[in-house]
Parts: structure tokens; sequence; C-alpha cells
């Protein structure tokens, strides 16, 4: 049986869909077919049901029209891709079927709905272009921020980290990304010739009316990935959007190199942007240093600490900023009051554009621009240079403004086409058919106590509805009074329904008033939109600035509560910080609880034979649970808060600016990968050594410790080693290995600190003090105990403790020395007081090797003057008398 009109219909928009799940306007609901249908009642909860029930049923699932929004953030949580296929046809014009067309493809990377949207997070989608280097270009449609680089290919993970997209395209025969790239994000695969550069060149050159790019700052022969990567990203969005893009209108180049570099693991180590455990915002340095008040001014927070600045004016510029309006408190709260009142113009300015705004997004655009003069003024005649340039860059659009407000109801609704938006007096035609409406009411009333005089019927009325129209209803008790020119149209249980000439007359004129009514406003909203749209380039200038008002106040408003100050940025490798707090745990912890430390670190030159050696390395030994960790995270965290240009929490701080950071933190496997906890902790490490460089700042916590103990004692040695005389960068590393503390004797870029801590009764107190020296203990049993393991397991370790230091002591210490070969390496050499021969290697344990009273007889004993029968009890008598302390040596 063929199918019917309206599902071949169906059939070719679906196969325009694609892998999308096709959602189909019928009327009032949105309806799935087939298997889009079943997966639909799997995955969104619908009823599946069942359409033209006979032999061949076909799967149905729908829900209604108003709950799109619901729906479409369900399919995109799940994975899945919507396209959305609308009447684009007024039924009432139509001729026959309807025309039904898909009017956009919303996935991941191309939503635009705000409520399909995390206000204070950027909407990044993503494409790779393979190659050496690889191109990359990300957009967020919902603002139009559109930017492009290359990258060599072992620096992509850190990228697609950096910039967190949602949706990622790559090409139909390109490689797999690693699992860890892209987990919680959806891959979209495109043809290959999406990714070609001459048709990416020229798609880009005719979105943007332009003959080049290197306006924009793209070489071709350089940056040619990058451009086939944002031809890749044009492309999908002209074929899932399927409206205009004229809030694309710039592509930016990105740097690679001009802003601190941070790695995927340190990202992830130091919680940024969201934290370890669970993925949230809440509990991240993000997340707690976060004062703004618009969602614009909390994207760009964000973005800002993902990119932090490395040129030292420009850091200034901010910091300037930021310590008038710290110093202006009067000021601040002005323009954080102001402020309050912005609605999110960069994203209200993408749906006008692309044809989706509403008059409720129209009326928030003209509600900005009302609280904008004010805020600008408050601007004029600032100190600081960043300031004068953003108020000089805030455009009142003065032209748009007074249209809006003319034009505009105070409160507007969703629906353009259901009207009642549009302000009396501003079209005169709309007015006229308002009046005809309102006076058509009257007539109504009138000719409903006409109607009463005429026939005698004293509840004669008249009603309206959808089939009928306008009639006189009359109860049966009165049917002997109906007049000739009453037409029966209806007969109800109790009373019967009547037109008359005269009343469908009367209807036909209203309703066409209405209806020319709801024609006239969508008429006039579509002209507003259009008038904003023309003025989206001066509209999103404005909304950049006010988003980095809002970013600049709200790091006044944190440093005035957290008693930040303003850190000296300069270009030297020094790190001075003086009382120094984690900016997190200072806020997330019980107020006045967080102990302040100092940190001075430096690269400095010394010499070493012919070589100069720049280190500057400060190895931090102490209890677990101590304050290690949190110590040099915190210093990690000062350091990128004073690039993004913000202040900092100490009592003064001198900033070296760093170019990379890296951190080594925490024990994580990847055993997906076959990657053990000990090899993750030796790839990152070698990542480390492989590229710090001398302005790069390095915090490294328990290296080693994933291996037996000399293992990753020799390890964590040669690190050490390493770091001080090949990259010279400033580094914190925190360790258990206690013998390290031995090399500030031996290197003079190596200093110690500890954690102090104090013994009282038994007891042990973390004092989270960190004071020059080594440790000579790690706690490690009283940690235990604090952690609930039970007594008797506390205490039983403690007799082993003691018995294993005291085999320790009589046995002797190891040595382990820091030698020069007559070449000039420096060796590691394991000194027992016995030579090595033969090539032979000793293994190191743990504990020292106590030499046995046996030795000595065994080796004073001449087998020459002895029979066989003699060495063979003498052998015997040994082996027992070994057995036996074997079994009265073992810890009881």
């Amino acid at each position: 049986m063929p199918p019917t009109p309206m599902m071949q219909q169906y059939h070719e928009a679906k196969q325009a869909a694609g892998d999308a799940l096709l959602l189909f306007r019928m009327g009032d609901f949105y309806e799935l077919f087939h298997e889009d249908a079943k997966t639909a009642a799997r995955v969104l909860g619908l009823s599946l049901t069942s359409r033209d029930k006979g032999e061949n049923p076909i799967p149905m699932a729908g829900f209604p029209y108003h709950q799109l929004d619901g729906y479409l953030a369900k399919i995109i949580a799940a994975g899945f891709r919507g396209a959305v296929c609308e009447q684009v046809e007024d039924p009432r014009q139509a001729k026959g079927l309807v025309k039904r067309d898909i009017t956009r493809i919303v996935s991941r990377g191309t939503v635009t709905d705000d409520a399909l949207l995390d206000p204070q997070t950027s909407n990044f989608l993503l494409a790779v272009a393979p190659g050496e280097p690889c191109g990359l270009a990300w957009i967020d449609i919902s603002t139009g921020r559109f930017e492009a680089t290359v990258v060599p290919s072992e620096k992509l993970g850190d990228e697609l980290a950096r910039i967190s997209p949602v949706e990622i395209l790559l090409g139909e025969s390109a490689d797999s990304l690693p699992a860890e790239w892209t987990e919680g994000r959806m891959i979209s695969r495109r043809p290959a010739w999406a990714f070609g550069r001459e048709a990416a060149v020229a798609a880009l050159m005719k979105h943007f009316g332009t003959q080049s790019l290197e306006g924009f700052g793209f070489s071709q022969d350089d940056e040619g990935p990058a451009l086939q990567a944002a031809g890749a990203v044009l492309d999908y969005l002209v074929e899932t959007q399927k409206t205009s893009l004229a809030h694309i209108d710039r592509l930016l180049p990105y740097g690679v190199g001009t802003r601190l570099e941070i790695d995927e693991a340190t990202r992830r180590s130091l919680e940024i942007s969201q934290t370890m455990r669970d993925g949230r915002r809440e509990g991240s340095l993000l997340g707690v240093i976060d004062r703004t008040v618009t969602s614009m001014g909390a994207r760009l927070l964000g973005d800002w600490l993902a990119n932090p600045l490395t040129d030292v004016q420009a850091i200034d510029a901010r910091l300037d900023a930021v310590a008038e309006l710290h110093a202006e408190t009067s000021l601040t709260a002005d323009l954080r009051q102001s402020l309050r009142q912005i609605y999110d113009v960069q994203r209200l300015l993408a749906r006008v554009t692309t044809g989706r705004a509403t008059p409720r997004d129209l009326s928030f655009v003209a509600r900005t621009l009302a609280c904008i003069p004010k805020l600008k003024a408050k601007l004029a005649g600032r100190k600081s240079a960043r300031l004068s340039q953003l108020e000089g860059r805030i455009d009142l659009c003065g032209d748009v403004r007074s249209k809006l407000d003319a034009a505009l109801e105070d409160e507007c609704p969703l629906a353009s086409r259901d009207g009642g938006f549009i302000r009396a007096g501003y079209h005169a035609e709309l007015d006229e058919q308002r009046e005809l409406m309102r006076g058509g009411k009257q007539w109504m009333a009138e000719y409903q106590a006409e109607a009463v005089e005429r026939t005698g019927i004293a509840n004669i009325k008249v009603g309206f509805n959808k089939v009928f129209g306008y009639y006189l209803e009359v109860t049966h008790a009165h049917r002997d009074k109906i007049p000739e020119d009453f037409i029966r149209k209806q007969t109800l249980k109790n009373a019967e329904r009547y037109i008359t000439p005269e009343l469908k007359e009367h209807e036909e004129k209203v309703l066409a008033a209405e209806e020319r009514c709801q024609d006239l406003e969508y008429e006039l909203f579509v002209e507003l939109r259009g008038l904003v749209a023309v003025a989206a380039r001066r509209l999103q200038a404005t909304a950049e600035a006010l988003a980095e008002i809002d970013v600049l106040a709200s790091l006044a408003e944190l440093a005035r509560a957290r008693s930040y100050v303003r850190p000296r940025v300069v270009a030297e490798s020094v790190l001075e910080i003086e009382g120094g707090r984690h900016p997190v745990l200072d806020i997330t912890g019980t107020e006045g609880t967080f102990v302040p430390n100092d940190t001075s670190c430096e690269a400095r030159l010394a010499s070493r034979g012919d070589a100069a050696v720049q280190s500057a390395i400060l190895l931090i030994t102490g209890p677990n649970m101590a304050g290690k960790s949190t110590y040099i995270r915190q210093v990690a965290l000062i350091s990128l808060l004073g690039q993004i240009g913000s202040f900092v929490p100490a009592a003064r701080a001198t900033l070296g600016v760093v170019d990379r950071i890296f951190a080594r933190v925490g024990a994580s496997d990847d055993l997906a990968r076959g990657r053990s906890t000990f090899m993750v902790e030796m790839t990152e490490t070698a990542r480390i050594l492989n590229t710090a460089t001398e302005r790069s700042l390095v915090i490294l916590d328990e290296i080693g410790r994933g291996t037996s103990t000399y293992d990753g004692l020799s390890l964590a040695w040669a690190v050490v080693e390493h770091l001080h005389d090949h990259v010279g960068c400033r580094t914190l590393f925190a360790t258990h290995y206690h013998e390290l503390t031995d090399l500030e004797d031996s290197l003079d870029g190596v200093g110690n600190l500890n954690v102090a801590v104090k013994e009282w009764q038994g007891e042990v107190v973390f004092l989270h003090q960190i004071v020059p020296g080594a440790a000579d203990k790690s706690y490690g049993i009283h940690v235990a105990q604090l952690a609930g393991v039970p007594r008797e397991v506390n205490e039983r370790a403690m007799e082993i403790l003691a018995q294993l230091e005291a085999q320790h002591e009589q046995g002797g210490t190891e040595e382990v020395r820091r030698q020069k070969s007559e070449d000039g390496e420096r060796k590691l050499r394991v000194d027992t007081g016995e030579p090595v021969g033969n090539g032979q290697h000793l293994q190191m344990t743990l504990f020292e090797t106590v030499d046995h009273p046996l030795l000595e007889e065994i080796r004073k004993t001449d087998l020459n003057t002895k029979s066989p029968l003699e060495v063979q009890r003498l052998v015997e008598q040994w082996q027992q008398q070994l057995a036996g302390d074997a079994v009265s040596s073992r810890p009881r």
C-alpha cells in the first residue's frame, strides 16, 4: 500500500534529517515515526503508539508543540541530534497538504535557545582538521564567537581541555580521538570534502564578504589547516541552522604561545573550572571566585581563567582597572547595580540574527539599552586606561532604543504570532483594527439587548466558538418565540443555537479585524527584529565591553571581600609570596581557620664549572594531611590568578610571568588503555621534563610512589637533578623521600621546607605552617588513626615500626651519595662498605642488611684443610642455625 501524501512528506524530510530524530509538526503536536518513535519512547519516556492500525501499523510517539524545548534538551542530553520539521505555510492559505520543511537541526554544539544552554558557560562546537600541525576551529553559535588556530598534534588533547567543546566535528576517515579527550562530548562525522582547503577558504570569504582572509590575520600557507577546520564548522552550521548566520561576523586567530599554557592533567589537578570528584563548577577555582552579576561576565571570567595572559603590560592594564574599582567602592557598587539589570545581549543577538527571537527577546534588548546611559556616565573620566577604553566602546544605540521603546509594551509575550505586544499609538492602522475589534464587542452587547427586546426572550445570549463563530442561544422553553430570520445551527440538551445574516456579517468584520491585527503586529515585529539585526555589530561590541566591566568589577568585589592584594607582576622568573592562602579553601573553609604561608622561589644563575645553571627548587617534606599538597597548589593558583589580572589571596606578592604551569598531583589510572597509576604518573612526569622551560612553574607531589621504594627514590632523585641542571624552572616538589633533602647540600638551587608538626602526650598536631628545613618523620600511622583504622591495627603497626627502626639502626644506614664520574656525570652509588665487582649490581631493599654472625665464621673457615665429610657437617650445622634464627626473628 503506497504511503499517504503526508507520510510521503515525512519520508522526504527524514531523508534530509539523516541520523537526527525527526520531530514532525502535525497540528498541535510533534510526532516521531518508525525507528525514531521507538528511540524516543526509550530515551524520552514517551508512549509508543501506532498509526494506520492495520496490517502494517507505523510506530508513533509524540508530544505537544509547546514542550519542544524540554524534549530537545532530553534529546541532546542523550547524545542525539533533533531535526525540527515545521509547517512553513499558513494553513489558512494552503491548498491541500500544508508544506513542511526542516527549519533547524539541533545538536549539542548548535543550540541557541536559552532553555537549552547553561548561561554561565560557553557552548563550543569544534572541528579538527587532520595534519601536522592540525587545524582547530571552534565557535559558540549562541554568541557568534569564532576562533581558529593550528597546533602540534601532540598538544591536541591540551587544547580540547582548554576549549572544552560540547561537540567535535571529525572527517569520516579521520582517526578517532582518545576516549579521555572525548568523554562526555558529542562526535559528529563529516564528509572529507567538508575539510577541503579551497572550498573552505571560498566559503569563508563568501560568508564574510571579503576578497581574502588576511584581514582577519590568517595566511592560507601558514594557517591552512585552521581555515580548513573553520570551513568545516561553517559548512555544518549552514546545513543545520538553515537561516542567516549574520551574527558570525569575524574569524579570530588564536595565538598559541601568547597565553599561559596549561595541559589537560594540570587543569584537572588544579580544579580550575571543575572539580575532579564530580566535574562540577561549584567548588572549583572558577566557582568560588565568580562574583559576576551577568551571564556574559560569567562566561568571560571562565575564558580568562582558561587563557591567562603572559604579557606584563596587558596584565597590568587589567590590574590597574581592578585597582581603581577596588579603591572606588561606591563606583563599583553602582556599576554592579546597573549590570544586574543587563540581559544576555550576546545570546539575544544570536537569536535575532538567526530569526528565532521573540517579542520578549526584543523587549530585553530595549531594557538593556535603557540601563546603559547611566553605566556609561559612571565610567566617564576614569584613570585606568582599560576602563576608559571600555567606556569608549559602549554604544548607546539611541536609534534602536527609541524605536523599541516606542513600539513595544512593557511586558511582551513569547509568541510573535499571538499579538498583543505593540503599544497603542505606534501604528495607525493597527489602532484602527483594534478599535474595530473593541467596537465589535460593544456591537455584540448591543445586538444581544436588541434581540431580547425584539423576541421577548429574557435569557437569550450571544456566544462564540471556533466551529460556528458567533451564535444566539435560546432555551427550549422559548422555542415558540423564535423569529423567522433565526437560522438553527446546533441542538443542545436544553437549548438551540441560531445565527442571523446580520450576526454573520458583523462576525466576519470582527474576525477579519482580529486577523489583520495579528498580521500587522507580526509585520511590525519582523521590522523591529531587522532593525536590531542591522545594529548587531554595534550591540555586540557593547555587550563585550559590558561583560569585561562585569568581570573587572567582580574581581574588585572579590578582592575587597576576601582581603586580596594587588600582585606585582614582572617579566623576571621570581616568585615571592607573603602570607599566601589557597583561593578555594580560604573561601570554602571555616572563616579564619586557613593558615597563610610564605613562598620564596627565584630562578638564579649559579656558577658550576663552565656551565651556568638556573634553578629554584623547593623540596617540601612532612606528614600526610599536614598541607603539602595544599601549599604547592595554592602557589600555582595564585600565579594563575595574577596572570588573569586579578588581585591574589596574600599579604604581598611578586609574581614573575609564567609561560606554562605543570602539576603532577594525585593518583589516577587509565586501565582502559592498559596504563597503571604509576604509568600515568611517569607519562605526565615525562611530559613535564620534556616540555617545561626556564619560565615554567612546576609543582610535583610524591613522584615515584607507585613502585618499589628505591626505584621510586631513584626516579624522584633523578627528576630533581634534571629540573635543576637542564630546565632551571621554579619548582615545588612535595615528597616523603626524606633522602632527597640531602640535595640541598649538593645542589645550590635546591632548598628544603617542611610542614611543622607538634607532638604532645602521644598525639600529633598538624600546624599547617611551612617552615625552613627538612622533616624527620612522616607520621603515617598517626594519619591512619585519624582516618579510623582500627586501634589494634595501629598498635600493631607501632610495634612493627619500632622493631624495624631498631633493626635499621643496628645495621647502619646505606649512604646514597652524589658523585661525579671521570667524565663529569653525576651518578648514584650505594655505599655498603663492600666492593661490588664483576659487573654485578647490588639490589636495593627496603631495610638495611645486617651482617649475620655466621658470615664471619664462614669467611674464616679454610675448606682446603677439611675433609668432604667435615664440610658436609659444617654446612648442615649452618643451615640449622639459619633456620632457627629465621623463626626467632619474625615480628610478633
